[in-house]
């Protein structure tokens, strides 16, 4: 199998950890080969037997690393260098590692679920894991099927998982050589792990899109509000400053005149909300009575300075007159115009 070039695989080739573990997969098949130590020494001691756990529980990782031929260690280390380097360009070393062991304990699990007893070795169910996360990631990439058949990676996934599945039920009997239900579990494991993987990145986007505004809502003004301190000294001036007024009408009203004002009851009504619940409860109409009320008692405040300051006035131009003369049209005082 092949496979293009896409701009995601301008790394090198060979990856760090692609190139890890086809470094240790070969390391072993020439100690096996070189019969140091013996060859079925060597592939007892680290292929996996469910019958053996929980005694011998390494093997479920160490029968990834071994293989029963050349043949087979050739055909797992190429499906590995196919499907893996861009994988790991994708996630990062550690991340693909971990999915590589994952992968294997998957298969490990299946075999011993489905089928009891025999040894199991190779790296098959970590192989077709990554080519199920390769199909799953990059699904209309083209590969060729031994050099002759251009498929799609997600057809060529489907199609060895179902050929896997079929043999798994029909032709495993006490001889088979080959373990489909491993590869049938690494396939599985991969999926799960992609579509969980997929799961929790489109929960982040949600939410993400869902701290942004909508497309369609045009930006708002950010109101420049009164300090918490200056609203609270402007409620207390209003709420000083009706009390006062309230008062002196009490005072200047008999008993046979005294009526409710609904302004009144209103404004009293308003007071009492901003005391429970602060002047942020306040709808557009009860803020429009109380400003009514500000700008009225504003007024008030202006005429009362305004006729304190004539009273001033009148009083400091009396003083400047001379004794014994009276203002007349030929006396200058502080309010005429020589013409």
């Amino acid at each position: 199998m092949s496979q293009p070039i896409t701009p995601e695989q301008e790394s090198p080739r060979l990856t760090s950890a692609v190139q890890m573990l086809i470094a240790i997969n070969f390391a072993i098949i020439v100690l096996q080969v070189a019969k140091v130590p013996s060859y079925a020494t060597l592939a007892t001691s680290l292929s996996f037997d469910s019958t053996t756990l929980p005694g011998r529980w390494w093997t479920a990782v160490t029968y990834m690393f071994v293989h029963a031929n050349a043949l087979h260690f050739a055909a797992n280390m190429y499906g590995l260098y196919v499907f893996g380097p861009r994988l790991e360009h994708s996630w990062g070393s550690k991340k693909f590692v971990w999915f590589y062991l994952l992968c294997g304990l998957g298969g490990a699990a299946f075999e011993m679920l489905f089928i009891r007893g025999g040894g199991l070795m190779g790296a098959s169910a970590p192989v077709f894991g990554a080519l199920t996360a390769y199909a799953m990631q990059w699904p209309d990439d083209e590969l060729s099927l031994f050099y002759l058949v251009p498929l799609r990676a997600r057809t060529l996934a489907a199609g060895v998982f179902g050929f896997n599945l079929v043999l798994g039920i029909v032709g495993t009997t006490e001889g088979a050589t080959v373990a489909y239900f491993a590869h049938v579990g690494g396939a599985f494991v991969a999926y799960i792990y992609m579509r969980m993987a997929a799961t929790t990145a489109m929960d982040n986007v949600r939410q993400r899109v869902a701290n942004l505004p909508d497309a369609d809502e045009p930006p708002r003004a950010i109101p420049r509000n009164l300090p918490r301190r200056e609203r609270g000294d402007e409620v207390d001036d209003i709420v000083a400053k009706s009390k006062a007024i309230a008062s002196k009408r009490a005072v200047s009203v008999t008993p046979t005149s005294r009526r409710r004002d609904p302004k009144a009851e209103e404004l009293n009504r308003v007071l009492d909300k901003i005391s429970e619940h602060g002047i942020e409860s306040l709808t557009s109409d009860e803020r429009k009575v109380l400003e009514d009320v500000s700008r009225l008692l504003g007024q008030i405040a202006s005429g009362q300075q305004s006729s304190h300051q004539r009273n001033a006035l009148d009083k400091t131009a009396t003083k400047k007159e001379p004794p014994g003369l009276c203002r007349g049209a030929n006396t200058a005082t502080p309010f005429s115009r020589r013409r």
